[in-house]
C-alpha cells in the first residue's frame, strides 16, 4: 500500500513513533543516559556490541535525521558526518581505554562499524560515540574469554521473530533486566510487510508500506530500533546476529522468491545491505564482489563452550517442489513429492556444511582443545515433526531431510562432549531430543545424541492453537515440551557441568508494561544428552 492511501491516522502513528523515540533514554540503565540534555539527537536508533572475542569489541551506530519522514515518500539529506567513538573501564569515562573518529557516510546509511582492538580478554568495558555536540546513549559490552580459559558460566539470552504491530517488546525490558553476557538473535529482526487491513489483535500501528526498496527497508530498522526496551537490550551486552527470511521476503531461499527474478534479486540485495547498515557486524562480513554477507561463523568462550552460528537463508536450495518464482505452500505431501529426499539439496548450502563439519571435527572428544559445550546456533526448527494430516514441513529442516541427516552422521562421527541446537522460527517453544536417525521415534536402538531449544517469538503470533501442537506432540515422542500461546525468549546459563534453559514468557504481549514469568525450566547435564524438564 502507498503511504499516501494511509487514513488520517498515519498522524497518530507518527505521533506513536516519536513517542517511543522520547521515551528510549529513560528505558535505559543509569549508566546509559549520558547527554540525554541535548536537544539535538542523531542517535535515535541507539547504540550496539558484536560478536564478542578475547582482545577487541566491535561497536556500533547509525545516525539519524528527525524521523518524522516515516511512512512519506521524502527523506531528509543528511551528509557525511564525523563521529568520535570512546571506550573506558567505567560508565563515567574517567578511565579511558581507546578514543578515535570515523566517518559516517550517505551511502552506508550513516552507520558506522567500529572494531576497536588491545582490549583484555573476559572483561567489561562501556563505550559511546559523539557527533558535534551529541552524545548517543552508553553502551556495555564485553570481550570473551581467552582461547582455552577455564570459564565457570555463560549467560545468553536467545531470541527471534519481533513484528512490530503483533506485541510490545516487553520481552526486551526483561532481558536487559537479567544483564546476560551476549544475545543471541537468530533473525527475522524486521518483518517486511505492511501493516495487516484488520487492527483486531495487534498492539501498535506502523505506518510503512511492504519493503521493497533499500530505503523501505532503511525505514523498518528505524521503526523497530525505535522500541525503548529493544534499544535498552542491545546497551546492555553485546549481540550476535543472524538472519532468516523476513528480513528480506517471507520464506526466500537463496536466489530464489517470488515474482520476476530480477526484480527480487535487486530486492533481496537492498534488504541485506539493510541488514549490514543496522547490525553490529565486523566488515569481514562484507564480501568482495559478492552481495551478500558471511554470517556463518564461531564464537569461541573459552574451553567452556563454542557457539557455531549458521546461515539458513543464503545457500539453501529452493523449497521442495516449490514452483520457481511463487509462494512456498509451507508443507507438501511426502508420497508425492519426491524431491524432498534429493540428497543433492542442501539447507545450509555445500560450502557452508564442509565448514560445519570441520568445526565439528574441532569439538570431538579426540581434539587436544575440544570444547564441553558445542552449541549449533541456526535459524529454526531442526527436530523432525509428523503432523497428523501426513503432510511435512518445507521451510524447516523438515524440508532438507538429507541434509539434517547429514549433519546427525556428523555429530555421531565427531562425538562431541555435549551437542546441542538453538532455533526459532517458528513462534513456539520445542524441546526436542535428537536421535541417531533423526526422523525416527528415540529408542535403545536408536539412542538420543544432541539436544534442541526452539524458542518462540519476541511478538510475532503463532498462527497455530495449542490443540493442533499437542496432537504433533502425541505423535513425536522425540517432542519433550511445545507451547504455541506464548511470546517470549529463552535465558540460558551454560556451566561445566550443566546447560540450563528457562523459557520467559510474556503475560500480555498487548500491554507494554505486561509482567513476565518462567514457562519453563529444562536443564542438559553434561555428558547426558536430552533435555530434562525442571519445573
Amino acid at each position: 500500500m502507498h503511504p499516501n492511501s494511509f487514513t488520517p491516522t498515519l498522524e497518530r502513528r507518527r505521533f506513536l513513533i516519536a513517542s517511543s523515540l522520547a521515551t528510549a533514554l529513560g528505558a535505559l540503565p543509569a549508566w546509559a543516559r549520558a547527554g540525554e540534555k541535548l536537544a539535538h539527537n542523531p542517535f535515535t536508533l541507539g547504540i550496539a556490541a558484536g560478536d564478542p572475542e578475547p582482545d577487541n569489541i566491535l561497536i556500533w551506530t547509525r545516525l539519524t535525521a528527525p524521523l518524522n519522514y516515516l511512512g512519506t515518500d521524502t527523506v531528509p539529506d543528511l551528509a557525511a558526518q564525523t563521529v568520535h567513538w570512546e571506550v573506558a573501564h567505567d560508565a563515567q569515562f574517567g578511565q579511558s581505554v581507546a578514543k578515535g573518529q570515523t566517518t559516517a557516510q550517505p551511502d552506508q546509511g550513516h552507520a558506522v562499524h567500529v572494531q576497536v582492538n588491545g582490549l583484555s580478554p573476559d572483561r567489561w568495558y562501556f563505550y559511546r560515540f559523539r557527533c558535534g555536540d551529541a552524545f548517543s546513549p552508553t553502551g556495555r559490552c564485553r570481550t570473551a574469554p581467552a582461547a582455552g580459559a577455564d570459564v565457570k558460566k555463560l549467560r545468553m539470552a536467545v531470541a527471534s521473530c519481533q513484528r512490530w504491530e503483533h506485541g510490545f517488546y516487553t520481552s526486551w525490558a526483561d532481558a536487559a533486566q537479567a544483564a546476560p553476557d551476549l544475545v543471541l538473535f537468530l533473525g527475522d529482526y524486521i518483518y517486511e510487510y505492511a501493516q495487516p487491513a484488520k487492527p483486531e489483535g495487534l498492539a501498535r500501528p506502523q505506518p510503512l508500506r511492504t519493503a521493497q526498496t533499500l530505503q523501505d527497508y532503511r525505514d523498518r530498522y528505524a521503526l523497530h530500533k525505535s522500541d525503548a526496551n529493544l534499544q535498552a537490550v542491545h546497551a546492555v551486552c553485546n549481540w550476535s546476529v543472524i538472519w532468516d527470511d523476513h528480513e528480506v521476503e517471507n520464506d526466500y531461499a537463496g536466489q530464489y522468491g517470488r515474482g520476476d527474478p530480477a526484480h527480487f534479486l535487486a530486492k533481496r540485495n537492498a534488504a541485506w545491505q539493510a541488514f549490514y547498515e543496522n547490525m553490529p557486524l565486523r566488515a569481514s562480513a562484507l564480501q568482495r564482489n559478492q552481495p551478500g554477507l558471511a554470517l556463518y561463523r564461531t564464537l569461541n568462550w573459552g574451553q567452556l563452550a563454542r557457539l557455531h552460528l549458521m546461515d539458513g537463508r543464503q545457500y539453501r536450495d529452493l523449497q521442495a517442489c516449490r514452483p520457481e518464482g511463487k509462494a512456498s505452500t509451507g508443507t507438501v505431501d511426502p508420497q508425492t513429492c519426491t524431491d524432498l529426499h534429493d540428497p543433492a539439496r542442501s539447507f545450509l548450502g555445500w560450502d557452508q556444511e564442509r565448514w560445519l563439519a570441520k568445526q565439528l571435527q574441532a569439538d570431538g572428544r579426540k581434539a587436544a582443545d575440544a570444547t564441553r559445550w558445542s552449541t549449533l546456533v541456526q535459524t529454526t526448527l531442526f527436530s523432525a515433526r509428523k503432523h497428523p494430516n501426513g503432510k511435512q514441513s518445507t521451510d524447516s529442516w523438515d524440508g532438507y531431510p538429507e541434509a539434517r541427516q547429514r549433519l546427525v552422521n556428523q555429530i555421531i562421527e565427531n562425538q562431541p562432549r555435549n551437542s546441542v541446537l538453538l532455533g526459532g522460527d517458528i513462534h513456539q517453544n520445542y524441546v526436542c531430543a535428537i536421535p541417531a536417525q533423526a526422523d525416527q521415534v528415540p529408542d535403545r536402538g536408536n539412542p538420543v545424541i544432541a539436544s534442541e531449544f526452539c524458542g518462540t517469538s519476541i511478538s510475532s503470533h503463532s498462527g497455530t492453537t495449542q490443540a493442533r501442537v499437542d496432537a504433533i506432540v502425541a505423535s513425536n515422542p522425540q517432542v519433550l515440551y511445545a507451547r504455541c500461546e506464548e511470546r517470549g525468549y529463552s535465558l540460558i546459563e551454560i556451566t561445566p557441568q550443566s546447560m540450563t534453559t528457562e523459557l520467559r514468557a510474556v503475560t500480555d504481549p498487548l500491554k507494554a508494561d505486561s509482567s513476565v514469568y518462567s514457562l519453563a525450566r529444562f536443564v542438559v547435564e553434561d555428558g547426558r544428552p536430552g533435555p530434562v524438564k525442571l519445573t
